[in-house]
């Protein structure tokens, strides 16, 4: 698997389109999608909408990274970084960050490549600096 993370707007999608060649079909996208849309997925975007949205409907997301590996080994995660900013006041929001993050560590240690995209700039932070041996 492949992370990519950075703030939003920051052009990750177009840099992991440019970078791995995708079509739009290959897409899924974390506000909309399922579970399965997930295993079926080469990619998805927004991922942390996906997790949002369990939140929300109080699914525990706590081994979700061990079923997206051993589902969908090949998958590309985009999404972004929505813990660095003030803490919520509003319980779920507190929650839904929490779980995001927990999951992403979970997600950067299954990933063989984590890559961090700034202004459209990616910078791999973890694993392969090249397109052929990023994809497993």
């Amino acid at each position: 698997m492949i992370l990519v993370i950075g703030g939003a707007y920051q052009g990750k999608k177009d840099w992991v389109q440019g970078r791995y060649r995708l079509e739009e079909s290959d897409w899924a996208d974390g506000d909309s999608c399922s579970e399965e849309d997930l295993f079926q997925a080469r990619a998805v975007n927004r991922f942390h909408l996906f997790v949002r949205r369990s939140v929300e409907e109080g699914r525990d997301l706590s081994d979700f990274a061990d079923t997206l590996k051993k589902r969908n080994p090949s998958l590309i995660i985009v999404k972004n970084e929505i813990g660095c900013g003030v803490v919520p006041m509003d319980p779920l929001e507190r929650k839904y960050r929490e779980q995001d993050g927990r999951l992403s560590e979970k997600l950067a240690a299954h990933c063989d490549t984590v890559v961090r995209v700034i202004c459209g700039i990616g910078q791999v932070i973890k694993g392969s600096e090249t397109a052929d041996e990023c994809r497993s």
